[in-house]
């Protein structure tokens, strides 16, 4: 069974689908996906269409080898997204050759049901108190908010403040038995993320999202050891090299992403790598439904793993163009008391509306990530 053809098609709000099909005529679906350079992305696919098309499906590890390792120039967002979506697909296609869900080629599943969390959003303490117990009323136990819009490297006591403030309201919202995790969004320096935390270690957070931009990495030591707030990172780290020096500081969380960090095979590492730190995953995943139903077959094989993100409620996961519209049984994805239930169809367990997908891509997007600036003028993190 070898590799026949490869298609890629952006699809609203801002995604990347592949399908690959194989010489017998069996399709697995990946995607592989960077938000705001998809067209670079599905180019660095027909770069290496030149090593798949001919290639036997099967051996997916030999060829995650050749496409990170076969070329001079390695690693990067862009390149390892376009592996993690061949990646995705390659497991795809093995498990529904054989008849069976990725979890079970992976050592079988370790648990019957995944934990996710929904997002919750307003930009004062009595909005995001409101969205919080509309989130609980849904039947989530966990949700998690953006800490703050723009911040200066070195910001005022209000803007500090302002923080504290949000999450107060949402714990008295949501009460004892909710997790709550904040994400900082990389928006905050090492200096200001110091002075932010103590005021959050009352509220017992579940986890505060990187704390620090990635290429501040070596600082997380020392964030770690200034609070008791468990620190998670890792949705811009992109391989187990990367992650490598990451894991000695301390975090507890790791959140790589499946359709940048090198696909199943290479979070498959990353967890394991992870278990050994006593670390624990929770998979990135503002994304659509085949990056989420490929985050779903790590959870279920992955013994260290905690909690998955999913865009519904993120903000477009959910409108007219979100990615139940691009299943055939979005059902797959239900989750009762906050979890999803372990599903046996074969391969990633969904089956895509091609047809559908076809429809969008005709369409298309150009989204990009918004541009923040201070008030100075100067570049703001987003």
């Amino acid at each position: 069974m070898k590799i026949a053809k490869l298609e890629t098609f952006l699809v609203q709000p801002r995604w990347l689908f592949l399908r690959i099909e194989t010489s017998s005529g069996l399709v697995g679906w990946g995607e592989p996906i960077v938000e705001g350079r998809a067209e670079t992305v599905a180019a660095a696919i027909r770069e290496l269409s030149d090593l798949l098309i001919g290639a036997e499906a099967s051996r997916i590890e030999d060829t995650w080898q050749t496409l990170t390792k076969g070329g001079f120039y390695r690693g990067g967002p862009v390149l390892s997204s376009a592996v993690a979506g061949i990646d995705q697909a390659l497991w795809d296609i093995k498990g529904k050759a054989l008849g069976v869900p990725v979890y079970e080629l992976l050592g079988g599943p370790v648990r019957d049901r995944v934990r996710i969390y929904s997002w919750i959003h307003g930009d004062e303490p009595e909005e995001l108190a409101d969205s919080a117990q509309k989130a609980v009323a849904a039947g989530f136990d966990a949700m998690k908010f953006n800490g703050s819009d723009r911040l200066r490297p070195l910001d005022t006591p209000e803007a500090v403040k302002r923080l504290a403030l949000r999450t107060a309201a949402v714990r008295a919202a949501i009460g004892d038995r909710v997790d709550l995790a904040i994400d900082f969004h990389g928006r905050t320096s090492t200096a200001m993320a110091l002075r932010m935390l103590p005021l959050l270690e009352e509220h017992l957070p579940l986890f505060v999202e990187e704390p620090v931009l990635p290429e501040y990495s070596r600082d997380l030591g020392r964030i770690v050891r200034s609070t008791s707030i468990p620190v998670a990172t890792g949705e811009r780290l992109y391989s187990r090299w990367d992650i490598r020096d990451v894991l000695p500081t301390g975090v507890a969380v790791l959140q790589p992403d499946l359709s940048h960090a090198g696909g199943i095979s290479e979070v498959r590492r990353i967890a394991a790598m992870a278990e050994a730190h006593d670390v624990q995953i929770a998979p990135h995943c503002p994304l659509g439904p085949i990056a989420l139903a490929a985050c779903l077959q790590i959870d279920f094989a992955t013994p260290n793993f905690l909690i998955q993100e999913q865009s519904l409620g993120i903000g477009y996961g959910d409108s007219p163009t979100g990615f139940l519209d691009y299943l055939i049984d979005p059902e797959i994805f239900a989750h009762q008391d906050g979890h999803v239930t372990r599903s046996n169809a074969p391969g990633l367990g969904i089956d895509v509306d091609e047809a559908a997908v076809r429809s969008a891509a005709a369409t298309g997007h150009r989204w990009r990530n918004p541009l923040w600036r201070h008030a100075d003028g100067s570049l703001a993190e987003w």
